[in-house]
């Protein structure tokens, strides 16, 4: 063979070899790996827990169970196996629905809420060595009032941990509730006065998380029925929020039961993931205008089955995010998939790969959840199973040679937990960003790490953290395949420094009337201009040394994206 065409030849195998290679693969080991055990048998499923509860760096799995079983925590033993926790656990043996690890003191030690449906939900402070109960004194509810999901953010970014508290009673009586954290291990019930719709909306779940990127954390409920819409609230930024559910098309009239938050697509915007029954699942696409689209049909992920808990995960680390679903069929029936692994194709599209793994993943599944057993980089799913049926711990055994990093966050004037920062990295020219969140999916929790895969690329730009507060952090140069823990304040972004290793300077801001753009690449660039309220107000093309003129607009805070086909920029502006 001629050796000019010989070599183009071997590198297009080369390549074959690694993505096949890159290609995802699952196996389930729970009981081989100590964590073989049920939840039992509990209605409408129990929530599960794959966070490091006590802060050794590995995760750790914690499991709701059925009434009259007391809440099983299995301590990850360092190696990627787990033994269960006898010293440090609650007395607890009520049904249990979300259980979530949660540090509402900000001590540095994670707290546990423990939701019930049928008794009432308790609080315990984590004192190193045990557990207290504080339910009673904290303020929160302790009769029964049919809890399921407890998702934790701070709607008031005063670096306390607030919690919204889902109530799925069937008599449509309970509605949810937002709770204050006082910052003195106390909360107060502001539903209210924060503008929380006092009827009942069979709700199962929520999540905090900020949608058109004003800094302040909305919230999004998943209710089931069809005669309860699904509710997205704005945060007003003053301790209100407002009902935006019709107007940003997310008013979902269908069985919802999950809520699980991602950009999938890496543009900045946050969308949501959002399970149903036999009609199908929404993927809610996040416009960047207020608004969303109900992209599942053409993404391929709708699912066309009895679905619970999802989640997104870039299983093989080639950058981009793969999605999980656990549905309530056991796979008896060939109409109804039993659960699905969705991988992205990287062009806004997924299929279901047959050669991932997930042999008999065929039970009644209901919360699922990811970390990383062995901290090889590769991120795990739990699944808590009903009927009797012992969890499935799914190890994730793809063989690649893709490249990964870890990030942890500790605050120091946001919360200790980082809850509510956004991550962005940047790798190769390409932008990746997550949002952390505390109780998400159904009943669940993911682990505390936020997982990034980037491929072959060797050497990561840069990993800059925006925190709740509005701080900024920034790593340069990360070296891949290891965690990094990213102290609030330790490691600020400078303007001047940011500018120097970027494409794009914006200046000056504050400003009065004329915003300046300078970059220093060719590629060529669009922006939009959203108010507070996430509408739409100016867009166009730019050149550099061009200024944006926003005279005639009034005073206030806006947001500026700057797209290239490789760059998004998002800056908040504010015109006197």
């Amino acid at each position: 063979m001629n050796k000019l065409l010989r070599f183009p030849l071997l590198l297009v195998i080369y390549n074959l070899c690694l993505n096949l290679n890159a290609q995802a693969y699952f196996e389930e080991q729970a009981t081989a790996l100590g964590v073989g055990d049920s939840s039992g048998t509990i209605f409408l499923g129990a929530g599960i827990s794959f966070c490091d509860f006590n802060s050794d760096g590995w995760d750790d799995i914690t499991i709701a169970t059925q009434s009259g079983d007391p809440l099983k925590i299995y301590k990850n033993n360092g190696n990627g196996t787990f033994s269960l926790e006898t010293t440090l656990n609650p007395n607890n043996n009520s049904q249990q629905k979300q259980v979530i690890w949660v540090d509402i003191d900000n001590d540095g030690d994670k707290d546990l809420y423990v939701a019930s449906d049928t008794g009432g939900s308790r609080l315990y402070r984590n004192d190193v060595t045990s557990l207290v109960d504080i339910s009673v004194a904290s303020g929160l509810p302790t009769d029964a009032i049919h809890n399921y999901g407890a998702s934790w953010g701070d709607y008031d970014n005063d670096g306390n941990l607030d919690v919204f508290l889902c109530n799925r009673d069937p008599n449509g009586l309970e509605p949810n509730y937002l709770y204050k954290n006082n910052g003195n291990g106390t909360f107060t019930n502001v539903s209210a006065a924060a503008g929380i719709d006092t009827g009942s909306h069979l709700s199962f779940c929520s999540a905090f998380f900020d949608y058109n990127n004003d800094g302040w954390q909305d919230i999004y409920m998943a209710n089931d029925k069809v005669s309860t819409t699904n509710i997205l609230y704005k945060n007003n930024g003053d301790g209100t929020f407002t009902d935006v559910s019709v107007a940003s098309g997310t008013d979902l009239a269908i069985d919802a039961m999950s809520v699980t938050i991602a950009d999938y697509n890496n543009d900045t915007w946050f969308d949501i993931y959002v399970t149903n029954g036999t009609d199908g699942n929404y993927f809610l696409k996040n416009n960047g205008n207020g608004t969303f689209t109900n992209i599942a049909s053409e993404t391929g992920t709708m699912f066309n089955s009895v679905a619970w808990g999802s989640v997104f995960l870039d299983a093989e680390n080639d950058g981009d995010l793969d999605l999980y679903v656990s549905g309530s069929f056991d796979g008896s029936n060939p109409n109804f998939e039993s659960a699905a692994f969705y991988t992205n194709n990287g062009n806004d599209t997924f299929s279901i790969e047959a050669s991932s793994g997930f042999v008999n993943d065929t039970g009644q599944s209901y919360s699922n959840a990811i970390g990383d057993v062995d901290n090889d980089g590769f991120p795990e799913i739990v699944v808590s199973n009903s009927g009797g049926g012992n969890i499935f711990l799914w190890k994730n055994e793809t063989t690649s040679t893709n490249n990964w990093l870890k990030v942890g966050l500790e605050g120091i004037t946001s919360n200790k937990q980082g809850i509510g920062a956004t991550i962005e990295l940047k790798s190769g020219g390409v932008s990746q960003y997550r949002y952390t969140v505390c109780g998400e999916g159904y009943l669940a929790q993911n682990s505390g790490t936020e997982f990034f895969g980037i491929a072959g690329n060797t050497v990561i730009d840069y990993v800059k953290v925006t925190w709740l507060g509005g701080a900024q952090d920034i790593l340069y140069n990360v070296m891949p395949n290891q965690k990094i823990n990213i102290l609030e304040g330790s490691s600020p972004l400078s303007t001047e420094e940011f500018a120097a290793n970027n494409e794009i300077q914006v200046y000056p801001n504050p400003t009065t009337g004329k915003l300046w753009v300078h970059f220093n690449t060719t590629e060529n660039y669009t922006y939009s201009l959203f108010d507070s309220k996430g509408m739409l107000v100016k867009s166009g093309h730019i050149t550099s040394q061009e200024y944006i003129n926003i005279t005639n607009l009034s005073s206030g805070y806006y947001l500026l994206k700057i797209l290239s086909e490789n760059t998004v920029i998002t800056k908040k502006i504010l015109l006197k």
